[in-house]
Formats: structure tokens, C-alpha cells, sequence
């Protein structure tokens, strides 16, 4: 494909929007079980924050140990990009049971905490209960969600992202159905489970999603999933990639501990709104990583095939996408702003505190597109440890004392929220420096 095509809006598009369509299915798993609990009848608040309290911690935990599938993607892609991907045939199988590791690690080190973990955000009497009556449940599928997403790097290092699109929405559409069906319960054949429910029902989903990613990848790929010894030279490549996005990942999720663990000790009704604000502006991260995604792929193998005009284009294509992606989002915000709310919480204090912080998400859209566009297109790269260093910085040096110096003036969740745009910025600004210094000197004269 020539490189007007592999740059064309259609061929941009071809890999972003089934990127963006599976990227939002992820925060749609945790953004239905909020709004489903949200309206039980009974202790609906204490049940809507427990949800976004474990929602918070599993996130982190998929951020953390799902960074293989960045690094095994970037891989891929690169090697696509050389003409050499048959030089890498042993490292998908030995990446996918390096996950399988990970996610046992997890279970054994969490499960005989739950409580004390909870505790540390803040958690206490009956939202301490229901967070570990839901974390119980759900951290079984953690498992499942870190070999899907290694199935996802393997398709879309082969620039594919088709088949992960397929199975996120079938794994989405059956979580909505089992949600409503297994927490409200249906007369006279399923009782009614409130939280357990929601619980079974995201497992549910993600056993699902990872039995068809295997028949998929088996099928439509000529990749082997049979472990095959010596270790490949590029995995350890692959884990000092994973390392430097776990570090990075970490400093991520301090950030969201801190926001949540600052929303919990001021109430009840505070940490429920917190719960929603973050799912939405979660959903409209993954929006936005649809392209940041089709940058992440384009670029690994524009970097591997050493084209640097094109990877330059790329960067000013993706960035002009996000940003109208970006205010469509804020343009369908303003038109439901308080109709969102609703969608997780008839509480009229928890949706009072939603309304009066849902501006700051509108308005930190555009940011957020750029961060998340040169985001991917770092990770495509391979670069690891610059992303690693930003997001260190933007969280020790922006997002930390940002929240704290909030805090003192009883700035409450404006604090949290005023942390996370500073935050984003110095995420974006530091992206775009250093993208521009390093290859604007080989671009042509004429790009």
C-alpha cells in the first residue's frame, strides 16, 4: 500500500473506528454495572460508590499488567513494517503465558487483602462490605482480560483491529443484558443478585470475550499459540517495554487513588458523583484512543520501515481527527449535561455534585485528544521510558501537589478535577516537545 493510501482518511479510519469501538466497550463494562446499581432500591448511593471504588482499583490493575499488550503490539507492528515478521513467530505464545503469570501473581497477592486495600481508600462500614462482596467476584476475570488484551496486541500489530472490534461489542452488548438481567432479576427464573449480579455478569462477559478472541486468533491468524522454547531475544525487549508502561502505570494510578480516595473521606454522596464523572470521562478517553490507537499501529510500522515523512503526517492527520472527535464529545455533552447523571444516579445530592463539575470534563476534551494521540503514537514507537517519565512527572510534579493545595482550601472534588487538568497538560505539552524535536529534523523540506 502506498503511502497516500496507508494515510488516507478511509485507511486511517479503518483502523481507528473499530479501535474506538472496542476501546469504548471496556469502560462500557464497568460504566453499566454504575448505572444498573446505581438505581437498586436499597442503599443505592453506598452500592454506586463501592462499584467505582473497585471499578477504580481494577482499572489500575489493567492498566498496570495489561501494558504487555502495548509492548507486544509495538513489536509486531514493527517487525510488519520490516518485512521480518516471521522473524518473531515464537513471541506471541511466550508473551500471551507471560500474562497468564501476571494474572496468577495478582490473585495471590490480592485476594487475602481485599479488605485492607479497600480500607486504604477511605472505604469503611457498608460501602467496605459491597466493595469486597463486588471485588471478590469480579478479580476472577482479570485472568480472562489480560489474555483478550494480548490477542488484541497480536491483531493489531498485524494491523487488524477488526476482530478485537467484534469480540469488545459482543463482550459489551452480553454485559448490558446480563446486567439487567442478573442484578434486577427475572420473575420466576432469576433471582434478583443487586451488586453480585453485576459482578457475575462482567465475568460472564470476559469469559466470554476470551474464549472468541482464541477462536479468532486461531482461525484468522497464522500465529501459533503452542510455547516454543528458546525464549525469543525480543521478549525480554517486550518485558523492559512492559516494565518501564508498569512504572508509568503506577504513577497513573496514584493519581487515581488519590482522587478517590479524597472523594471517599469527604461522603458518600461525593464519591458517587466522583464514580460518575470518572466513568464518563473514562468513556470519552477510549472515544478519543481509538485513533491514538491507529497511531500506535501506523506508527510502529512507519518507524520500522524508517519512513519518517510519513510519520510525521500521521501525527498531523491523527491529531486534526482527535480534536474533532473531541468537540463532537463536548458538543453531546453540553446538549445531556445533567440527562448523564441521571443515566447513573436519581440521588438529587449525588447528581447536585455532578452538575457542578461536569464543565471541567467537557472543557479538558480537546487536551485529552492530543495527550492520547501522541500517547499511541509513542507506544507504537516502542518509546517506553519517555512516556514512562512524563507521566512521572505530570504526577508527582502536576497532579500531587495540584490535588493537596486543592484540598487545603476546601476545594473538595474541584480539587480532583482541577489536578487531572494539570495533570493533562503537562502530559500533551510534554508529548508534542519532544515528537517535534526529534523528527522534525529528518522530515523533508517539503512536508
Amino acid at each position: 500500500m502506498s503511502k497516500s493510501n496507508t494515510l488516507s482518511f478511509k485507511n486511517v479510519n479503518r483502523l481507528a473506528i473499530p479501535a474506538l469501538l472496542a476501546g469504548i466497550a471496556e469502560p462500557i463494562l464497568s460504566a453499566t454495572d454504575a448505572a444498573v446499581v446505581g438505581n437498586i432500591p436499597v442503599n443505592a448511593t453506598e452500592v454506586l460508590a463501592a462499584v467505582g471504588i473497585v471499578g477504580s482499583f481494577l482499572s489500575a490493575l489493567i492498566w498496570v499488567l495489561g501494558q504487555t499488550r502495548s509492548a507486544l503490539q509495538a513489536i509486531i507492528a514493527q517487525y510488519y513494517g520490516a518485512d521480518k515478521i516471521s522473524e518473531i513467530s515464537t513471541l506471541p505464545a511466550q508473551a500471551i503465558y507471560f500474562n497468564i503469570l501476571l494474572s496468577v501473581l495478582l490473585l495471590a497477592t490480592t485476594l487475602p487483602f481485599i479488605e485492607q486495600i479497600f480500607s486504604l481508600y477511605n472505604a469503611s462500614g457498608l460501602i467496605l462490605d459491597y466493595c469486597v462482596q463486588y471485588y471478590s467476584i469480579r478479580v476472577w476475570g482479570f485472568p480472562l482480560t489480560l489474555f483478550t488484551f494480548a490477542i488484541f496486541g497480536i491483531f493489531r500489530g498485524l494491523q487488524n483491529t477488526f476482530w478485537p472490534m467484534v469480540v469488545a461489542l459482543i463482550g459489551a452488548a452480553l454485559n448490558i443484558v446480563l446486567d439487567f438481567a442478573l442484578v434486577y432479576g427475572i420473575e420466576g427464573y432469576i433471582p434478583a443478585l443487586q451488586l453480585e449480579g453485576a459482578a457475575y455478569a462482567s465475568l460472564i462477559a470476559q469469559a466470554i470475550m476470551a474464549v472468541l478472541s482464541l477462536i479468532l486468533v486461531l482461525t484468522k491468524t497464522n500465529v501459533s499459540l503452542k510455547l516454543k522454547f528458546p525464549i525469543h531475544p525480543e521478549l525480554w525487549r517486550l518485558v523492559g517495554m512492559a516494565l518501564n508502561l508498569f512504572v508509568r502505570t503506577i504513577a497513573l494510578n496514584v493519581a487515581l487513588y488519590l482522587a478517590n480516595s479524597f472523594a471517599t473521606d469527604y461522603g458518600a454522596s461525593y464519591i458517587a458523583a466522583q464514580t460518575i464523572l470518572i466513568n464518563i470521562w473514562l468513556f470519552s478517553a477510549f472515544f478519543i484512543d481509538g485513533y491514538a490507537a491507529a497511531g500506535n499501529i501506523l506508527a510502529g510500522r512507519f518507524l520500522g520501515a524508517k519512513d519518517y515523512n510519513s510519520l510525521w503526517e500521521l501525527s498531523k492527520k491523527l491529531t486534526k481527527y482527535g480534536l474533532i472527535i473531541s468537540g463532537g464529545l463536548m458538543l453531546v455533552s453540553v446538549l445531556l449535561y445533567e440527562p448523564l447523571g441521571l443515566l447513573f444516579s436519581k440521588e438529587p445530592e449525588v447528581i447536585t455534585r455532578f452538575t457542578a463539575l461536569f464543565f471541567i470534563i467537557i472543557l479538558m476534551q480537546p487536551i485529552n485528544a492530543v495527550a492520547f494521540i501522541f500517547d499511541g503514537i509513542f507506544k507504537g514507537m516502542g518509546e517506553m521510558k519517555y512516556l514512562r517519565n512524563v507521566l512521572m512527572a505530570a504526577t508527582f510534579f502536576g497532579f500531587v501537589p495540584a490535588i493537596f493545595i486543592g484540598d487545603y482550601f476546601g476545594l473538595k472534588l474541584y480539587a480532583v478535577w482541577i489536578a487531572f487538568t494539570i495533570w493533562m497538560l503537562i502530559r500533551s505539552g510534554a508529548l508534542i516537545l519532544k515528537f517535534r524535536q526529534r523528527f522534525k529534523p529528518k522530515v523533508s523540506s517539503d512536508i
